[in-house]
């Protein structure tokens, strides 16, 4: 039997050793599932016989991951023929299923990993916590009464109860980073166009959604956006290529970085223990070598960025609320929908053409003045890497945001420090750096320059050598 604690790059080459064979790797992975899915609930739908069939096929791509059990986030990376109902009570009622199969999927498929179903996230990926009232809350393995994150939290919890060594997660607003931060994970969220959106959407939320995956290990991460890193036909834009394979950064020299801690910004109340973690974190870098200050841009002070996020948000929400209805044929209410979502739906509808172009343009500045203090207009140096808290607070109790009179006010609390990055394009990474007393996990934010993934990865590799955490495992966790 295959170590749970191991990497996905490690089991990749044990099948291609001959050591297991796919199949055994698939028969694990079920085992572990079917063994800790019940206590956690991160795995909705189950594919376990195209899962078999596959790994026993022989006919698996010989690619980087090649026969290594997998997991897919249930909102995008859609496979033809398979659940995808995001969420939703509606979809779930009538078991919707994805006439086609994404870019992404397809990316994942041609690497070698096999996908052995879809996981559980709040109802169209719109919150950070993955509590849907369609198919229930997904408990977080480091304790079962806190959440998970959102949207990608079924995938972290199983990824960080060793279900699979790595899974599929998306971010539009921190929700790969989020669920990595929550559940002790990697968790890095690409550039803009890093990742395709094909075939059926060429931007998802205005530019700010992006696909990726949450790993236990920096080189799983950078093996795996190698993986998927390429732009498809007809996309609209794309990222610049890199110079050489993201994979081939882990390990590499970082040279002497600048680099800024923002353990808190104007008018937030951050918890003590994130902003210690990223003051130690500055300590560790320091001892690397870096030249570290308190130092941040100031756009993250500006108070006005998150009215332009949440219209972008919203008006992509009722474009996602519209394609459901054409789905069902017919309108969507109450029973079908959650709240929330109904109510960002019936704003975005408001929204005229020329109100969202106008929100375009103001993140598009937004992203020009966050720039500035990576490369300052007057030709004086900048910084190379920003640090901060991945979230405002540790995890929360399952509930906490989503009672309906403090839940809105509360995400606030927590939602520092991820979604400028969405707007800008900029790549960012959560590292698991520290824990509470309590011993929740808090990951520790890295944002980089646009493009900037080989920077991050160097980085995140140098502090994952001095300061590793795979050996330390959550209370659930596969046997």
């Amino acid at each position: 039997m295959a170590d749970p604690t191991l990497d996905a790059t490690s089991l990749a080459q044990l099948v291609s050793s001959g050591e297991v064979s796919p199949l055994e790797l698939v028969e694990e992975a079920i085992s572990r599932i079917e063994a800790l899915n019940p206590v956690l609930n991160a795995v909705i739908h189950p594919l376990y016989e195209a899962a078999r069939a596959a790994a026993a096929s022989g006919d698996l791509p010989e690619g980087p991951f090649r026969g290594v059990p997998f997991l897919t986030k249930d909102l995008d990376a859609a496979t033809a023929g398979d659940p995808h109902q995001m969420g939703c009570a509606a979809l779930k009622a009538i078991d919707h299923r994805s006439p086609h199969t994404d870019e992404v999927a397809a990316a994942f498929a041609r690497a070698g990993l096999v996908n052995l179903g879809r996981t559980n996230c709040p109802e169209l990926g719109s919150t950070i916590t993955t509590e849907p009232e369609a198919f229930g809350p997904t408990l977080n393995p480091w304790d079962t009464g806190h959440s998970t994150g959102g949207s990608s939290g079924g995938s972290a919890a199983a990824v960080a109860a060793g279900m699979v060594p790595m899974a599929h997660a998306n971010d539009g607003g921190g929700s790969i980073r989020i669920p990595a931060s929550e559940c002790g994970l990697v968790g890095l969220k690409p550039s803009r166009g890093r990742v395709s959106h094909g075939p059926m959407v060429g931007e998802a939320w205005a530019g700010m959604a992006i696909d990726g995956v949450v790993t236990r290990s920096v080189r799983d991460t950078a093996r795996a956006l190698d993986a998927i890193s390429a732009p498809a036909v007809g996309d609209p834009y794309w990222a610049p290529p890199p110079e050489r394979p993201f994979e081939a950064e882990v390990g590499a020299p970082t040279g002497i970085l600048r680099i800024g801690l923002a353990p808190t910004i104007a008018g937030a109340d951050v918890h003590p223990e994130c902003r210690r973690a990223v003051m130690d974190t500055g300590r560790l870098l320091e001892e690397f070598g870096h030249h570290v200050e308190v130092s941040h841009p100031a756009a993250l002070d500006e108070p006005d960025w998150n009215d332009v996020f949440l219209r972008l948000v919203a008006v992509g929400t009722a474009s996602s609320v519209s394609h459901i209805e054409e789905i069902l044929g017919r309108q969507v209410g109450p029973g079908d929908l959650e709240h929330m979502n109904l109510r960002l739906a019936e704003i975005g509808r408001a929204v005229s053409g020329v109100d969202y172009m106008a929100a375009v343009d103001a993140m598009h500045a937004y992203g020009r003045r966050m720039a500035a203090w990576w490369h300052p207009a007057d030709g004086s140096p900048g910084f190379d890497v920003l640090v901060t808290p991945t979230l405002g607070e540790p995890p929360p109790p399952i509930g906490w945001l989503t009672d309906p009179r403090q839940g809105g006010r509360r995400l606030g609390r927590l939602m520092l420090f991820t979604a400028q990055f969405n707007m800008t394009g900029q790549p960012a990474v959560s590292l698991p750096l520290h824990r509470t007393p309590e011993g929740l996990p808090v990951g520790v934010q890295f944002v980089g320059p646009s493009a900037g993934e080989a920077l991050l990865i160097r980085l995140a590799s140098q502090i994952e050598a001095a300061a590793p955490w795979a050996d330390t495992l959550p209370p659930v966790f596969a046997t």
